[in-house]
């Protein structure tokens, strides 16, 4: 087997929080806003019981096959067309909650806080957010501002851009702690994701 076989496409960080033993065998994991799954290969292969939801209901139709395929025996009801702020699984249902490259699309400060609390709600406490995200850090100076926290980025696209500050305060106000310190990745001239692992206080 490939290790593209084995992990897919995963996002290179969450791969870190794997091999450090974060998200351990036997976790419930739910993906927020799950895309067609690019997270979820290797979890799926070795017998993590997943959960995902994505307003995109192609999207999620993809995440069925791919389920169905590495790991029959759950249920079609665990992936669910729905909106992250609107999900439907009980509060605190997973040990382990991924936003990857979800929370930028925020459509403004009440988008985002309906975004972030929808996903943190399914969090069990002890459990581990692992979230990517647009942010200005690193290039401050080159994103422009179209309403809020809504900006222009040297790439073309249009985000909602968080800051080091917003996420510390969030991490507070949550109920949670830096599980590692906040890293941002800044591809030239072109965008800046950040990475924001928290650990639910108990």
């Amino acid at each position: 087997m490939t290790l593209n076989e084995q992990f897919g496409n995963i996002d290179i960080y969450l791969f870190d929080q794997l091999l450090r033993g974060r998200i351990p065998p036997g976790t419930r994991v739910l993906d927020a806003g799950c895309g067609s799954g690019r997270n979820l290969v290797y979890l799926l292969r070795e017998g993590y019981e997943i959960f995902a939801a994505d307003a995109d209901p192609a999207a999620v139709d993809r995440v069925r096959r791919l389920a169905a395929a590495l790991a029959p025996a759950l249920p079609a009801g665990n992936f669910r067309a729905e909106p992250i702020e609107a999900m439907s699984f009980p509060d605190g249902c997973a040990g382990a909650v991924l936003s990857s490259a979800v929370l930028h699309f925020a459509r403004d400060d009440a988008h985002f806080d309906a975004m972030l609390r929808g996903t943190w709600r399914a969090l069990a406490p002890g459990g581990l957010l692992f979230c990517r995200l647009a942010s200005s850090i690193g290039m401050e100076h080159r994103v422009r501002p179209i309403a809020g926290r809504r900006c222009l980025l040297p790439d073309g696209s249009e985000r909602y851009l968080v800051d080091e500050a917003m996420l510390l305060g969030l991490t507070e106000a949550l109920g949670g702690a830096l599980a590692d310190p906040i890293k941002t990745t800044v591809v030239q001239d072109q965008r800046c994701m950040t990475t924001w692992i928290v650990r639910k206080h108990l």
